[in-house]
């Protein structure tokens, strides 16, 4: 939402933008991007032509457009920094990962027999830190274990505060000196390589159940999974996961008998337990040892009852576009001109910002890329991932919504589509121009995308915009 009193500057700006002539095509472009809080822009043309004569029969150009650009949503999955595209971006994993727990989207949906469980994998400790806890209802005492003393930084070992669920301190280290920094970035990193071993060990432990090989088992069963990343305040990532048995062809085919819901629980909890990763030794550091955390939640998914199809795909979706900002960092990359001690975040992100950069610089950890990834913690992987037939694709849910918007649009517009794609040659020429509102135009955009739209008259307010924003 726009700020309640823009500035004398920002109220000059969204002056000369509503003044302007060409200010119903700007929204129309707003429009298009649903609000995109960081449009990019686009400089280039596009021109329709004969493929046997090579004649131009149609030319759109960005000359005519708000500022000679074409704005097109900049589809991040970050709501720190795009909200309506991460709620595209939300939404679009949603309708993924449920489509895999009751069909749809080219999933059938005999699916739903299928024995599904949904798996948390944490992080280990590496040290106390301040939590809330709950127990029938009431909040529990943070650490209120008085007979430990102090710590040798002079601290103390316990905390018997009642935390409010808004409490800045929730996930600092009861000792910032006592806790292993060094261990938390080197599990983040490690994390991704930790989860695929975790893959591994679960094929092996059901074919040694079904006294199979692995490689027998292929022919009989498939391991399908879904998986979240998510930040703990403590900035550890942990791992929610929708791991489903199907048959060798996937979602179409049924699993072996012998596949229970009872079974895809005691591989899972035997498949954490047994993996482990070693990180590299350094000459300042020893190797050591990694794990998942002693906390493995296994939970059978069903359509009715407290673990529904909606709620897991709605939990996971929700994740999929957060980052590490709960933790109080920056959501940009560290600049190597960055001074961590001006930096406007939690000095537990600092050290843990700082020790990413000091094992970065090692020459034993270059290929973690700890000091690209800082920003993130340690952590360089993937967000939201799935097994290739879990279910549908992010690509054909995006390719379907373009198509729908396109229809749409000539639809609306009293438009036919103006050319058979088969004969007609399309090349087109963009460059790009840069990114973002200015004060006044994110002003504007943030107020026109938290209500209704004029509609756009029979020229799309000023000219049509050939289905390029949805193609972009």
């Amino acid at each position: 939402m726009p700020a309640a009193v823009p500035s004398p500057l920002t109220l000059r700006d969204i002056a000369r933008r509503a003044s302007s002539p060409d200010y119903q095509r700007w929204t129309a472009q707003i429009r298009r991007t649903g609000g995109c809080a960081q449009p990019i822009h686009l400089r280039g043309r596009v021109d329709y032509r004969d493929p046997l004569t090579g004649a131009l029969l149609h030319r759109y150009s960005t000359a005519h457009e708000p500022d000679g650009v074409l704005r097109v949503a900049c589809k991040t999955r970050r709501a720190s920094r795009c909200p309506s595209c991460a709620e595209v971006y939300r939404a679009d994993t949603y309708q993924l990962v449920r489509a895999g727990l009751v069909g749809g989207k080219g999933v059938p949906d005999s699916v739903t027999a299928h024995p599904a469980a949904f798996v948390t994998l944490t992080a280990p400790s590496f040290g106390p830190v301040h939590a809330r806890r709950e127990k029938a209802g009431g909040v529990q005492p943070c650490h209120a274990r008085r007979d430990l003393g102090d710590c040798p930084h002079g601290r103390p070992r316990s905390c018997t505060e009642r935390h409010g669920a808004d409490d800045p301190r929730l996930g600092e280290p009861l000792c910032l000196d006592c806790y292993d920094y060094s261990g938390s970035v080197l599990f983040n990193a490690l994390a991704p390589e930790l989860w695929r071993r975790f893959t591994l060990a679960l094929r092996r432990r059901l074919a040694k159940s079904a006294g199979l090989t692995v490689r027998e088992l292929r022919d009989i069963l498939t391991v399908s999974f879904a998986k979240v990343a998510e930040y703990q305040r403590r900035g550890v990532v942990h791992f929610h996961a929708i791991v489903r048995l199907d048959g060798p062809d996937g979602p179409t085919a049924s699993p072996p008998g012998w596949a229970t819901g009872e079974l895809l629980d005691d591989v899972v909890r035997h498949a954490a337990r047994a993996v482990t990763v070693t990180t590299p030794e350094a000459e300042q550091l020893q190797a050591r040892r990694l794990t998942w955390g002693s906390q493995v939640d296994v939970r059978p998914i069903t359509t009715t009852g407290e673990l529904t199809d909606q709620a897991v795909a709605g939990y996971i979706a929700k994740y999929a576009t957060k980052a590490a900002e709960c933790v109080g960092t920056l959501d940009r990359r560290i600049r190597a001109t960055d001074d961590l001690d001006q930096l406007a975040i939690r000095d537990h992100a600092r050290r843990l910002i700082a020790e990413c950069r000091r094992l970065g610089a090692l020459e034993e950890m270059a290929d973690l890329r700890l000091a690209d990834w800082a920003h993130m913690l340690g952590f360089r992987g993937h967000f939201s991932t799935k097994s290739r037939r879990y279910s549908t694709t992010l690509g054909a849910l995006r390719e379907a919504r373009m198509a729908y918007n396109q229809r749409e649009h000539q639809i609306t517009t009293g438009r036919l589509p103006l050319f058979d794609e088969d004969q007609v040659l399309v090349v087109a020429h963009w460059d790009y121009a840069g990114q973002g509102h200015t004060p006044g135009e994110a002003f504007l955009a943030a107020a026109l995308s938290a209500r209704a739209l004029p509609p756009l008259d029979s020229t799309g307010a000023g000219g049509s915009l050939p289905g390029l924003m949805e193609a972009m």
